[in-house]
């Protein structure tokens, strides 16, 4: 239930950049390519807002209820943006989107870690996360098949159909294990485990607003600022990147010389390169270090996106987009990770929560700063400057590696992995 969900927000999140260089080519709306960035840019604020409500709204109303309410939001928000006869209407089906999408990532991520086998979180979560790249992939193939024929409308149009999805959502999946316990609902809570053969998690008490500002208060006490700050640039960089990529790849291809065909076959290589990256980072990162991992992969990723740059044959294109997606999605990933290990068990939901939410600025970044590129007939700068994105995040990754290194280990549990997006 909650892959398919997620299948449906990533079929969301890049469904606009997939039809965005029909409708620029169209001038749908009257839209302009600065326009189009700030369009971009109002998905992911919404987002932005989605992820930081989703924990409160969450322990109000339960993992469920807001899973539910999630799906419904984003598949009627982009419903009107397929009705929208105004750059502003469509701009707002757009924000309201964004705030589906992004409370819809987080608690599915929790909600699959309550009923992952003992050992088995991350790779479930990668598992998960999978989806979102498949989202990816089946947008490309919606505009692809639907937009020459039937126009942009269509492709949102698509995006109204997991409203079919939201009744067997409603009914079939179980409530979180986490949320009933913190409800008191002990019995109710072993039942679902013991029908889904899970362990119960460890009940944990409820924390009060004063000791989440301690928390975060802890992350910039004696020399730890400097360590915070590096996260969150390196997360600033990271999203940047990946949300200016996932929005103008296609428009760029195309002022690169490449048909829209090709166009949308780059977003498929690079999402399928997405699952690829998922599911190799978290083991490379066990073995040489997710620190490590990181910098490298986005070394890697600032060197791919660059050559995207320089027109070559089309299958080595084809490779350098597909390498370029494996690198770029999971070193995001273990930006997280490497928080989560560095943090201090009582204070590691803090420490990845706030490194999420300060590269959530990236992320509104990226695509306005793509959109003005273009609108000064600088779209061939679009891929430099997202590679000096991917530049920036390396070094701040690995600064703060290595003065993690210098300083003692300290204990935890076993590391999470959190979703990029």
């Amino acid at each position: 239930m909650c892959w398919l969900a997620v299948l449906f927000d990533g079929l969301d999140m890049f469904v606009y950049g997939s039809v965005l260089p029909h409708m620029l080519e169209q001038k749908a709306l009257g839209i302009t390519a600065d326009q189009a960035g700030d369009l971009g840019s109002y998905a992911t604020f919404g987002m932005l807002v989605g992820a930081l409500a989703a924990g409160t709204v969450a322990d109000r109303i339960g993992r469920k209820k807001l899973m539910v309410a999630c799906v419904t939001l984003f598949s009627l928000a982009s419903g009107l943006c397929a009705i929208s006869g105004s750059v502003a209407v469509f701009g707002l089906g757009r924000t309201l989107a964004g705030v589906g999408l992004g409370g819809l990532l987080p608690t599915a991520i929790s909600m699959v870690c309550d009923y992952a086998p003992r050992g088995r979180a991350a790779l479930t979560i990668g598992l998960l996360m999978t989806a979102h790249h498949a989202g990816g992939i089946l947008s490309a193939y919606v505009a692809l098949w639907l937009v020459e024929p039937l126009g942009w409308r269509a492709a949102f149009g698509v995006c109204v159909v997991p409203l079919l999805f939201v009744p067997v959502l409603a009914k079939s999946l179980p409530e979180s294990l986490s949320f009933l316990l913190a409800k008191g609902r002990g019995d109710e809570a072993a039942e679902l485990a013991r029908r889904h053969d899970v362990e119960l998690p460890a009940a944990s008490g409820r924390k009060d607003p004063a000791d989440r500002w301690t928390n975060l208060v802890n992350l910039f006490r004696g020399g730890e600022w400097i360590q915070t700050l590096l996260y969150w640039l390196a997360s600033f960089g990271g999203l940047l990147l990946v949300y200016g990529v996932a929005t103008w790849l296609p428009t760029l291809m195309r002022g690169e010389g490449y048909e829209l065909g090709s166009a949308l076959t780059f977003v498929v290589l690079f999402n399928l390169g997405g699952i690829v990256g998922m599911l190799a980072a978290g083991r490379a990162s066990d073995v040489f270090g997710a620190p490590r991992i990181s910098a490298i992969w986005f070394a890697l990723t600032a060197a791919g996106v660059f050559l995207l740059s320089v027109h070559m044959p089309l299958a080595l294109t084809f490779t350098v987009v597909f390498l370029t997606g494996v690198f770029l999605n999971s070193a995001q990933t273990m930006i997280y990770a490497t928080v989560s290990i560095r943090s201090t068990p009582d204070n590691r939901a803090t420490a990845v929560g706030w490194t999420s939410g300060m590269g959530r600025f990236g992320a509104v970044f990226g695509p306005w700063l793509g959109g003005q590129l273009l609108a000064a007939d600088h779209g061939d700068w679009g891929f430099t400057a997202f590679a000096l994105a991917g530049v920036s995040s390396m070094v701040f990754i690995g600064v703060a590696a290595l003065r993690g290194a210098r300083q003692t280990p300290k204990s935890g549990a076993e590391p999470e992995l959190i979703g990029a997006h």
